[in-house]
């Protein structure tokens, strides 16, 4: 008996589709990462419950008034605008490059006015920025 012998075929496993695979979660994953932008302005918050410190004298100190109306070392601005501040600061910050800025600021004042505050500041390169707290009252 003539017995013809059958070709074998290599047996190989395609990896092609598994590369493909492996780029397409790779993709997946770079588009869907989720990136934080940091905040360069940098803030000094005093706690609430401790000593208050005393402000240097060269200090800029921005009140803030529960209308959103701005006063820069007692000096009241014509209005709320953050040109109006920025050359407030820069009238008050004289020929000093730098000064500590003391932001104060009514518990019902709109948000929007503090950053404006803190953009102002931050714009003109004054970095060195405080808010200030009251403690708070203890109740017996």
């Amino acid at each position: 008996m003539n017995f013809k012998r059958q070709n074998r075929e290599e047996v190989a496993v395609n990896l092609t589709p598994l590369i493909d695979i492996v780029f397409l979660l790779l993709i997946f994953f770079m588009v869907s990462t989720t990136f934080t932008k940091e905040n360069h302005l940098s803030i000094d918050l005093p706690q609430a419950s401790t000593e208050a410190s005393d402000a240097p004298l060269q200090a800029l100190e921005i009140l803030i008034s529960a209308a959103g109306e701005f006063t820069v070392n007692d000096q009241a601005l014509v209005n709320s605008q953050l040109n109006t501040l920025k050359r407030a600061l820069q009238k008050t910050l004289g020929e000093r490059d730098s000064a500590p800025v003391i932001i104060t600021a009514d518990a019902k004042t709109p948000h929007e006015a503090v950053v404006r505050a803190m953009d102002a500041a931050g714009q003109l390169g004054l970095v060195n920025l405080s808010i200030t707290t009251r403690q708070p009252v203890e109740s017996d």
